[in-house]
């Protein structure tokens, strides 16, 4: 207990506590530098016989890498993808992954290897200058360069030197492979829907293709829409055709519509807008009923559907494009024509 009551005491005397701001005031000395740790003689350094093995294990990892970055370009085309078979899809994703991953994993590993087995592992500590130094201290930087250079080996070890040149130059060459199949620019392709191919077409329910009376549609309710007949073609044209052409349906009440093009494109407070997000093209399918607000689940770009559908939050730039809708003499609700701009994601050149 005596010892314990000297500790408290020493204790009191080294920390006084400051009741204005709650914090402990220490009057001890400041902790000194305990300067860099002894350092480590390592394997590589005492025998010639496992740098050599280290330096051979290294370029292994590049070349592994390089493997890698071709089996990833082989796999993109030995497994196409095809729009009827859902497997290949997963066979081609699965080598094409385990492709590329190999190209990282032999450039990250290897490089690793390097440092830690075959490059000076000693600490230093320097001073960090914020102005530019002197042509002297320059002149020293650049023999600091020179020097480190030729303690990493890196100019004189031509077997890794080689290997990692290889796997650097071939690692991003599958990116291009993939970004090159992406297709051309589609321009003025998003201008044209299945909307627009012949006057008053119906909308029907999305996927069965059933026309869509306007008593069908309560206030408050929201149907997924496509052209009608769009469900009877092949694929992959029904996909690509739907892809551009897929509407969300809403009835808001009339007095709610705060835009007069919005009210005139409507019918009775049921208004129709692209379901796809003029962000990246993903599918709106969020409707907050009593916000009037429609939200793309990718990047949370919100739009009012009562106020011409224009963006309230995210990174959408544009709203969404509204289809023109009317009632035809059997009480269907048509579209008299295609959208008035193109649909989609804004990112890629559009012709005015």
């Amino acid at each position: 207990m005596a010892k314990n009551s000297k500790e408290v005491a020493k204790h009191e005397e080294v920390a006084e506590h400051d009741y204005a701001t709650g914090l402990a005031v220490i009057t001890e000395d400041k902790i000194s530098d305990p300067g860099i740790e002894p350092h480590r003689v390592r394997m590589t350094d005492k025998s010639v016989k496992h740098e050599k093995a280290a330096a051979r294990q290294v370029a292994l990892l590049f070349a592994i890498s390089i493997l890698g970055s071709i089996f990833a370009i082989w796999a993109y085309y030995a497994f196409p993808f095809d729009d009827t078979n859902a497997s290949s899809l997963r066979i081609n994703t699965l080598f094409l992954g385990l492709g590329i991953s190999l190209g990282l994993f032999g450039i990250g590993i290897g490089a690793v290897h390097w440092a830690k087995t075959l490059m000076p592992d000693a600490e230093v500590s320097e001073e960090r200058h914020q102005t530019r130094g002197t042509e002297e201290v320059r002149a020293a930087a650049l023999e600091v360069i020179r020097l480190a250079d030729q303690e990493s080996g890196f100019s004189r070890r031509k077997l890794i030197r080689r290997t990692l040149y290889g796997a650097l130059a071939l690692f991003p060459i599958p990116a291009i492979v993939l970004f090159s199949d992406l297709g051309p620019n589609p321009k003025d392709s998003l201008r044209h829907t299945m909307w627009g191919a012949k006057k008053n077409t119906r909308l029907a329910r999305d996927p069965d293709g059933t026309p869509i009376k306007a008593s069908d549609v309560q206030i408050g309710s929201v149907f997924h829409v496509i052209p009608e007949g769009l469900e009877k073609l092949e694929a992959p044209h029904m996909l690509n055709e739907k892809a551009k052409a897929a509407v969300l349906l809403v009835r808001l009440d009339p007095s709610e519509i705060k835009n007069d093009k919005e009210r005139e494109w409507g019918y009775d407070g049921i208004v129709a807008y692209s379901k796809i997000c003029t962000h990246v093209g993903c599918p709106v399918a969020l409707y907050e009923q009593h916000t009037h607000h429609l939200l793309c689940p990718c990047h949370q770009s919100t739009f009012d559907l009562a106020e011409d559908c224009k963006v309230v939050f995210g990174p959408a730039t544009r709203p969404l494009p509204q289809l023109k809708i009317e009632v035809d003499a059997e009480g269907y609700l048509v579209a008299p024509g295609d959208f008035a701009e193109p649909v989609g994601p804004s990112f890629w050149e559009r012709k005015a």
